[in-house]
């Protein structure tokens, strides 16, 4: 891959760092303080001691959760799991909320801020699996998320005598609807628990080991359009008028391993192809079409807009409406993203850390984006590509995803850190305290 071909004894190293040791201890003791001195802060050693306690456990949750996948807003007996883990860990559970949304509050011993964690629970519907499927699957790596928020929230409810302030664990339903996000919000967790900023992972087609922040940039937003036809022949012109739209992209859907290869080379690219996009599908349907699309800026909605229009005006008895404002693109604060890259480099090493310097990818949205609308915080991909396999493993929604379970492991070694130092009293924008 080019510059994504990993440094090996890097990697090897790195994944080393969280391996087990001693493997099969099941989080005894769960919610109990390992650490009794109060006046020190968490040392990554200490974190790296815990993770490695828990790692076995945490694989084998992730793959009872990939043994059954609920599609969104269906996810109770995921919901189960989750508030069963974080009840015997010793947090105070809230569940049911916002649908089948979990809340979980870890309150330190020591003064700080109150910070938030969200992890998506639900799998990919069928309809929206690459090449479409027969029933939900976790294709999207959502299980593993949700492994990574339980590992979390273990290894800081173990220490939490020297955790200051309080962490708010978000497991939320109905991500891939984009409509779990706002069920939380409307139901108050940010406001009513004081949240101050927001973290997540997202697994993506980065080498196992690996994480890739988003200063500056994250995923485009989505808006859809409606065009009917009254004209002669309806449903030739509806086919005519759909490529004449679908015309608009300047960035066409991957096909095959070697376009996402391109596309994550791309994304990696500063000023690249995708620095602007324009990203549409418009399907014919009898006398009409159906459009979507995405594009980066977001800003460009008013464009793409008029450009529509302006396609759909040369057809007689046709016409577009557009039923809803955009759904948001999520912007990452840069600021928030430089100093999580940071945090990793200084505790796992620099070669932990890529940057994208573009949206990435331009084909799907993420309703973390409302979330970052209210409060500040960092959304990163997870690297879940192992040695040698192909892109479409580590590719959300491709029917061979398959991550590289070690990642589970390298990810809470690197948000538990990260939250610990955030819930600082002194970590306010301009950093965490070192």
């Amino acid at each position: 891959m080019g510059r994504f071909v990993e440094r090996d004894i890097a990697r090897r190293t790195l994944l080393a760092g969280a391996a087990v040791t001693g493997a099969g201890a099941v989080w005894a003791g769960a919610g109990k303080a390992v650490a009794r001195d109060g006046g020190r802060s968490l040392e990554p050693t200490e974190i790296t001691a815990e993770v490695a306690r828990a790692e076995r456990a945490l694989t084998e949750l992730r793959r009872d959760l990939h043994r059954h996948p609920e599609a969104p807003g269906q996810e109770r007996r995921t919901a189960a799991v989750v508030a069963r883990e974080l009840r015997a860990a010793g947090l105070t559970v809230s569940t049911g909320v916002g649908g089948h949304g979990v809340v979980g509050i870890l309150r330190g011993v020591r003064p700080g801020r109150t910070v938030a964690y969200r992890a998506d629970m639900d799998a990919v519907p069928p309809a929206d699996i690459i090449g479409t499927g027969i029933a939900p699957a976790h294709l999207c790596g959502h299980d593993v998320h949700t492994a990574v928020g339980i590992g979390v929230a273990r290894v800081l409810s173990r220490l939490r005598r020297r955790l200051s302030g309080q962490v708010v664990f978000l497991f939320q339903p109905a991500e891939e609807t984009l409509s779990g996000a706002r069920a939380l919000i409307d139901a108050g967790v940010l406001e009513r628990l004081g949240v101050e900023e927001i973290h997540a992972l997202h697994c993506g087609p980065f080498p196992a080991g690996q994480f890739a922040v988003t200063p500056g940039f994250g995923m485009p937003g989505q808006d859809k359009a409606e065009v009917t036809l009254s004209g002669p022949d309806p449903v030739d012109s509806a086919r005519r008028l759909a490529a004449e739209i679908g015309a608009l992209a300047t960035v066409a859907t991957p096909q095959g391993p070697a376009d996402l290869e391109r596309l994550v080379a791309d994304a990696l690219t500063p000023d690249g192809p995708l620095s602007r996009f324009i990203a549409v599908q418009a399907t014919a349907r009898e006398a009409g079409v159906r459009v979507s699309y995405r594009c980066w800026p977001q800003e460009r909605y008013v464009e793409v807009r008029e450009a529509v229009r302006r396609v759909v005006t040369r057809y007689a008895g046709a016409g577009v409406h557009f039923p809803a404002d955009p759904f948001p693109a999520m912007l990452c604060p840069e600021r928030d993203a430089h100093l999580l890259a940071r945090h990793l480099r200084r505790t796992l090493g620099r070669d932990a850390v890529t940057e994208l310097r573009a949206a990435f990818p331009p084909f799907s949205g993420e309703d973390f984006a409302l979330y970052l609308d209210r409060v500040p915080g960092t959304y990163t991909f997870l690297g879940v590509r192992a040695p040698g396999a192909p892109i479409t493993t580590s590719y959300p929604h491709f029917p061979d995803f398959s991550p590289d379970e070690r990642a589970i492991a390298l990810g809470v070694r690197a948000m538990a850190g990260w939250i610990a130092d955030r819930t600082r009293p002194g970590a306010r924008r301009g950093g965490p305290v070192t």
